[in-house]
């Protein structure tokens, strides 16, 4: 499809089709990334031996795997950003200089995390635990995934270049092909089979950062292949002041939204640590299965970005209120859909996942009650996509604060203490915190939207 199709498509093409169109290919994309993060839990979980504890140590050194897909995603959006303008324009030089600073820059965020991986892993485990085989077992496997995290940075860096074309299949290949590989590999390298040795969490570890470096590797050869409108070369990896801070400057936001959600969980693991092991555990189960549903709502919310954004350069009133009422139609279908499936199929879940007694009780129990919040939630990811279309970047990121960080950390630690001088069959209450943050959330977001539209919408000519 010529660059002229596609932009009149967009502006053309009925809102409601636009939106499953163009939502669907990124929904999938994101649920993949999903993949990544469950399915090592899912093999780990059913060892044969300390499975509770091997699930419980992938729980602590998950925050730090979500900060390495938030600064490379970051990175990857911002690069998308200023590569598709700059090919827009038809100025193919820059194009190539801006492909070039983010490979650049993927080296200096690979050499970061790999000096962490080195050195900075074990006070990190410390924070969470004092149990010296979780602690074992999570420093291992965090360990292997900084060390070797080349391949999601580069990965990150190399999708958006093709996302960036229009060639988002092939970046939707890559992914598979590294899914793919790490379902394969988990149990081979796990339980050691086919006469391997039996590895346990270090194998989970392998198993992930090979898949991630089939992942690269597939997008780097595409990449190559059919990105004739980038040159590749040394010398556009040459640093460009300017060019890196016209990255950032579009990708810094979308940094920090993902990386509130490590720091939501990091926070979540040492407060509910305070109450149990289990608790840990639990919490870390249920935040990757309902990770699913979810990133489900950021696909669909990437789709609405540029929609609704084309739409309002256009001045189009009537499209740009289509593309609200449809993204957030479509979203809040998602999440409802997600909540029944969640709340029909707890026991199930949990079960798959090898757990018994009080853990499997308290991931229930965490299904049951934060997953009330998918809807409020759906409908927060909805209006983030709307005001970031809408030039209100600080209207989303006070969204991501309220819903990840100020309604949740506070209210949490509350919740725990009273929890700690009861019974811990009042967890409940803190499983409520999500609730309570995603409904405070989406009144603040209510209130922007209000005058947000009479502000950018209701002025527009047409």
């Amino acid at each position: 499809m010529s660059k002229e199709d596609s932009m009149s498509k967009m502006g053309t093409t009925p809102v409601n089709k636009l939106m499953l169109t163009m939502g669907i290919p990124m929904i999938l994309s994101m649920v993949l990334q999903a993949v990544y993060n469950i399915v090592d839990s899912a093999f780990v979980s059913n060892m044969a031996e300390n499975g509770e504890a091997a699930l419980n140590a992938l729980t602590l050194a998950f925050p730090v795997q979500m900060l390495m897909v938030a600064i490379g995603i970051g990175t990857g959006v911002g690069t998308n950003a200023l590569l598709a303008k700059s090919l827009g324009q038809g100025n193919k030089e820059k194009a190539s200089r801006v492909a070039g600073n983010a490979v650049f820059l993927a080296f200096i965020i690979y050499i970061v995390f790999l000096l962490f991986g080195i050195g900075g892993v074990d006070a990190y485990i410390n924070t969470q635990t004092s149990n010296p085989l979780i602690k074992e077992m999570a420093v291992d496997y965090l360990s292997i995934c900084c060390i070797a995290s080349f391949g999601i940075v580069f990965f990150s860096i190399f999708e958006k270049l093709l996302q960036a074309t229009g060639r988002s299949h092939l970046s939707t290949i890559g992914q598979v092909g590294g899914a793919i590989t790490n379902i394969i590999l988990d149990p081979i390298l796990i339980y050691g089979w086919l006469g391997l040795p039996e590895m346990g969490v270090k194998g989970a570890a392998y198993a992930t950062v090979i898949g991630q470096v089939v992942s690269m590797l597939l997008d780097l050869i595409f990449h190559l292949i059919y990105n004739k409108e980038i040159t590749n070369g040394l010398k556009y990896m040459k640093p460009d002041g300017k060019l890196i801070k016209g990255i950032y400057a579009i990708g810094f936001p979308a940094i920090i939204a993902q990386a509130l959600m490590s720091l939501m969980t990091y926070g979540l693991n040492i407060i509910l640590g305070t109450i149990s092991e289990a608790a840990v555990t639990a919490y870390g189960l249920y935040y990757k299965i309902q990770q699913f549903i979810l990133f489900a709502a950021f696909g669909l919310r990437d789709a609405i970005t540029p929609i609704v954004s084309f739409n309002h350069g256009m001045q189009s009133k009537s499209r740009v209120s289509a593309g609200i009422k449809y993204g957030m139609m479509y979203t809040l279908v998602i999440m409802f859909a997600g909540l029944i499936v969640i709340e029909i199929f707890a026991n199930p879940f949990a079960s798959v996942f090898g757990l018994s007694g009080e853990t499997q009780d308290l991931c229930v129990s965490a299904m049951r009650v934060v997953s009330i919040s998918f809807v409020f939630a759906g409908a927060n990811i909805a209006f983030q996509g709307v005001f970031q279309a809408l030039d209100s970047g600080v209207e989303s990121l006070v969204l991501s604060l309220c819903r990840q960080l100020i309604f949740v950390i506070p209210v949490a630690w509350g919740f725990a203490k009273v929890v700690n001088n009861t019974s811990i069959d009042n967890i409940w209450m803190v499983w409520m915190t999500f609730p309570i943050a995603e409904i405070i959330t989406v009144i603040i977001a209510c209130i922007f939207m209000k005058r947000i539209r009479k502000n950018k919408i209701e002025v527009l000519e047409g």
